[in-house]
């Protein structure tokens, strides 16, 4: 898979980080199952997921710093999914494929989330970014994404940046739980970040607003 131009590098083993990072994903995995087999609270189930987010983007920062990678991360809200993309050589965005873990992903229902992008870097400076090709309109716009046959389109771009230098564009995601009826209490989480990971957590919230 062409992650760049320079020359493949050899083939390395895991970092310290890396490992640790595998073994709490297949922690919050099996946590899942279990919540589900022993009756969690949607709340409990909920927040797994926003954990599983959590992982996974400080994960992508350590991969793209690793490969001197630029990666995003696109958000789907009326799907419920988010996946991976990096930045080809003719500045294309692609999917991250061959790399499980960045595998889209779709929240089981009746979950969804929200993306707040409010304050973004470049509407202040511009000092993470390290290419001309990412501003405003290539980031967080649609605008320009080919229409046509399915094999012509071009990925819309990700409105979550993970730079080579391990910085990631300010953005939070609330992770939202809203019964239709029932016993059960509406449940909120919240993810966050201020340009350097590891990302914050917080919740449950009892209001999805900041």
């Amino acid at each position: 898979m062409p992650y760049s131009h320079r020359k493949a590098a050899p083939k390395r083993g895991f970092t310290l980080l890396e490992v640790m990072l595998v073994l709490l994903l297949m922690g919050l995995a099996a946590g899942y199952v279990m919540f589900n087999a022993f009756g969690a609270s949607q709340s409990d189930l909920l927040k797994a997921q926003a954990k599983r987010v959590q992982v996974i983007i400080d994960m992508a920062s350590d991969f793209a710093v690793l490969n001197q990678q630029q990666l995003g991360l696109r958000i789907e809200e009326p799907d419920r999914e988010y996946y991976f993309v990096y930045l080809d050589d003719e500045d294309e965005w692609q999917r991250l494929e061959g790399e499980e873990i960045y595998e889209p992903h779709e929240l089981p229902e009746p979950f969804s989330f929200t993306l707040n992008l409010d304050d973004l870097p470049w509407d202040v400076e511009d000092r993470l970014f390290d290419r001309d090709l990412f501003d405003e309109t290539l980031s967080v716009s649609d605008e320009g994404v080919d229409i046509g046959n399915e094999e012509d389109k071009k990925l819309p771009p990700p409105q979550i940046l993970i730079m080579s230098s391990g910085e990631i564009t300010p953005f939070s995601l609330t992770f939202n739980y809203e019964p239709d009826f029932g016993g059960e209490d509406a449940a909120y989480f919240r993810l966050f970040n201020k340009e350097m990971p590891p990302l914050e957590l917080e919740g449950p919230l009892e209001d999805p607003e900041p």
